[in-house]
């Protein structure tokens, strides 16, 4: 870890987006401040989003807002809403690190884009078994929970 501080720019903009629905299970017992402090490692929290959809309980809503996140309650595809947003960002030069934290592949083509615009990535899983080989290997840089 401590190679890793040589090289990040603790000034930089850094989006995180947090896919509840695949993080967020009992199975991997993820800590939400774990996943802040992850984020946080590679710069200033910018953007801190978590994603949720509709059969979200009012409790998990209310621990997201008090660990600091923007809570997006969605009806539709939580995957859709993340990576619309997170792209958003990266082509309007918001950030320059963008993190997410999910075990679904379907952020991959996100993380590959901002790599294209010359942005850092980080790829945070909830656990050993609920990792992305390919959002992990799009990333700069990928942290197992």
């Amino acid at each position: 870890m401590e190679i890793l501080r040589r090289f990040v720019d603790t000034n930089a903009r850094v989006g995180l987006f947090v896919d509840g629905p695949n993080v967020l299970r009992d199975e991997f017992d993820t800590d939400l401040d774990d996943v802040r402090e992850v984020a946080r490692e590679h710069g200033n929290l910018s953007a801190t989003r978590l994603y949720l959809n509709e059969h979200a309980t009012p409790g998990l809503i209310q621990a997201g807002e008090a660990r600091g996140f923007d809570v997006r309650v969605t009806s539709g595809d939580v995957d859709v809403k993340l990576a619309v947003d997170a792209t958003e960002l990266v082509v309007e030069g918001q950030l320059e690190v963008l993190a997410v934290a999910s075990r679904d592949t379907d952020f991959k083509p996100v993380v590959e884009k901002a790599n294209r615009h010359g942005l850092r990535t980080v790829a945070i899983a909830p656990g050993e078994h609920g990792r992305s080989d390919a959002l992990v290997n799009a990333a700069d840089h990928a942290v197992v929970l």
